[in-house]
This record gives C-alpha cells, sequence and structure tokens, in this order.
C-alpha cells in the first residue's frame, strides 16, 4: 500500500509527464512527444490521468464520457476526494457533440466539486495545453514572488483566460480581486466590471450561469 501512495503522489521532473498506461497510444500522448514533453508512463496512478511537473495533476473527461451519461461524475467525485498534495484539474472536451452538456458538466465540476475545469477541442488541444504548462514551470514563474497561493498557478490562469472576452491581463486582474475561480464564478456583472468593462464583464457572467440543458 505504500508503494500505490507513493506513486499516486509522485511528482515528474521538469520537462516530463506521468502518463497512466492506458493513454500509451493515444494521439495526446504523440503530440506531447512532438512538443518535446518526456513520457513516463505508470499503472498505478489512481484516479488521475496525469501528473504534471507543478504539483498538479489531470483527470480527462471525453466527448464520449460527456455524451454516453453521468458515469463520469462518479470518477469526478473519487478524484476530488482522494487524498493528495497535487492540485487537481479537470480537462473537458467540449466539442459540437458534447457542446449541449458542457454547462451541466461545467457547474457539477466547478461550483459543486470545486475544481478548475479547462475546456479543451480534443486531445491535440489538450497535448497544447499540457505541454505549455510543463515547459512554463522550467522557467521561474514571475507572479509566484507576488503571493506562494495557487492563484497564480500557470494552469489556473490558463482556465480564467478561456472564459470569453478574458486574455492575459483581464485573467490577472482578475485574480487579483477574486483569490479563487469559485469566487469569481459567483461574482456579479456589477462587481466585474470595474475591473474588466462592461462587455467582458457580462460575457463572464454568462459563461458560468448558462442554462444548463433541460432547465
Amino acid at each position: 500500500m505504500e508503494n500505490k501512495a507513493s506513486v499516486v503522489n509522485a511528482v515528474p521532473p521538469y520537462g516530463h509527464v506521468i502518463a497512466s498506461e492506458k493513454w500509451r497510444n493515444s494521439s495526446l500522448i504523440q503530440s506531447l512527444k512532438g512538443g518535446g514533453v518526456k513520457i513516463l508512463f505508470e499503472k498505478e496512478l489512481g484516479v488521475a490521468d496525469f501528473h504534471l511537473p507543478n504539483n498538479s495533476c489531470i483527470l480527462y473527461v471525453s466527448e464520449c464520457d460527456v455524451v454516453a451519461g453521468n458515469g463520469f461524475k462518479r470518477r469526478l467525485v473519487r478524484y476530488r476526494n482522494t487524498s493528495s498534495s497535487f492540485q487537481e484539474l479537470v480537462l473537458v472536451e467540449k466539442t459540437r457533440l458534447s457542446e449541449q452538456y458542457f454547462s451541466a458538466v461545467q457547474r457539477f465540476v466547478v461550483l459543486d466539486l470545486g475544481l478548475t475545469l479547462l475546456p479543451v477541442g480534443g486531445q491535440t488541444e489538450a497535448s497544447q495545453l499540457i505541454a505549455q504548462i510543463v515547459h512554463g514551470e522550467d522557467r521561474e514563474n514571475p507572479f509566484r514572488r507576488r503571493s506562494s497561493s495557487r492563484l497564480w498557478d500557470p494552469p489556473v490562469l490558463a482556465a480564467v483566460q478561456r472564459v470569453p472576452g478574458v486574455g492575459r491581463v483581464k485573467a490577472l486582474a482578475l485574480l487579483q480581486q477574486f483569490p479563487s475561480i469559485q469566487q469569481l464564478c459567483n461574482a456579479a456583472p456589477a462587481d466585474l466590471e470595474p475591473i474588466v468593462g462592461q462587455a467582458a464583464a457580462q460575457q463572464i457572467h454568462s459563461f458560468f450561469h448558462q442554462p444548463t440543458a433541460g432547465n
């Protein structure tokens, strides 16, 4: 049991990713290798699919998972409840097929479970995002000089930047005012407007409060 626990909490060296063995022949892994990321495969990662060198791990929810029903939610709950020192990220495929379910998944992951969700168009885009995080950790992160919290971690910045109307500058400004994604989700347009302007404030609020399909 101690061996398995040490694997579940293993942190790869800079420039590397620990991937669950089930991903060995995937296009995501091939894209990562092409992007200069070294892969270490492991059979005992627990619920997580990937471990990254910045003390974060990733659970990947595919288009098929989303469309097939709510079975993936049990895996997400186990992922959230896993005792580890990692920041837990969730990559969700947002495609033409899965888009109608996306707002419900987003609410469950971000609001109900309190996890960071990063939407991706597929495995190629996911590999680019992972590579960006991995290579970003090879350099000193200038934002960490300002705070030791996860606020400035690349995955959190990336999550906020994926909100429509938000670029890097606005993401940093928002995170200074709302130090968690949950607080940002709950912010009213009037709270956001002084930071990003009226149009972007409405876009951000709409992004987190889209009506769920069927409601």
